[in-house]
């Protein structure tokens, strides 16, 4: 197993990748505690653009209005901006992007990706994780019929979000199989690549992610 260290004053930023419900943001928490590095989401980046008025943001706006995805170039600048910021000096924690080869080769452009997390959970499981998932609509709180059920007191008020459905999320797995999961194989041959087991408690993976970060 490889180790890496992140040289401080020399860029060099990580990206967490793996299908939807692996539980990237769990452990995108645990990565930016080890490191320091702050956590870059396109999502985050783009309503903060909005929300300020800023020439990409106007701009991006124009696209979501209309009902288009907003195009890699400027997802591209807003990460170029955003690495300006002195927090982000030493480089930063990619969660949720690239997810194309294509963004992956522009991103490589602007900033050294030094490590690459993959977290692996089976198709099944994470249909097992999403499906068996039910929110309290009163307080929020999220349960799992199987690996956290709710107090029996409270049954009434939980309810499946729409998006947790077998066929929604199967084809969201799809997408990522087709789009984001050869960007494996890219990262791995550049020798960047580390893969994680994710079909472990999160303990368990948590653990696993920070010993490479030693």
């Amino acid at each position: 197993m490889k180790s890496y260290t992140l040289v401080r004053g020399d860029m060099s930023s990580i990206v967490l990748f793996g299908p939807p419900g692996a539980g990237k943001g769990t452990q995108a928490t645990a990565i930016m505690e080890k490191t320091g590095l702050p956590q870059v989401s396109t999502g985050d980046m783009l309503r903060s653009a909005l929300s300020k008025g800023t020439k990409l943001g106007l701009e991006a706006k124009g696209y979501m209005e209309a009902g288009d995805l907003v195009p890699d170039r400027l997802i591209l600048s807003l990460i170029e901006e955003r690495l300006k910021e002195e927090d982000a000096k030493n480089g930063v924690l990619f969660d949720g992007f690239p997810r194309t080869i294509l963004q992956a080769e522009s991103l490589a452009k602007i900033t050294k990706v030094s490590m690459v997390i993959s977290i692996e959970v089976p198709d099944d499981n994470i249909v097992e994780r999403i499906v068996g998932r039910r929110m309290d609509s009163e307080t929020g709180e999220i349960y799992h019929i199987k690996f956290k059920p709710a107090p029996s007191d409270i049954s009434d008020r939980l309810i499946q979000r729409k998006d947790d459905t077998e066929e929604t999320v199967r084809s969201r797995l799809n997408a990522y199989h087709s789009q984001t999961a050869p960007l494996a194989d890219y990262y791995s041959n550049l020798g960047v690549l580390e893969k994680v087991n994710g079909d472990r408690n999160i303990i368990d993976v948590t653990n696993s992610i920070l010993e490479l970060l030693v």
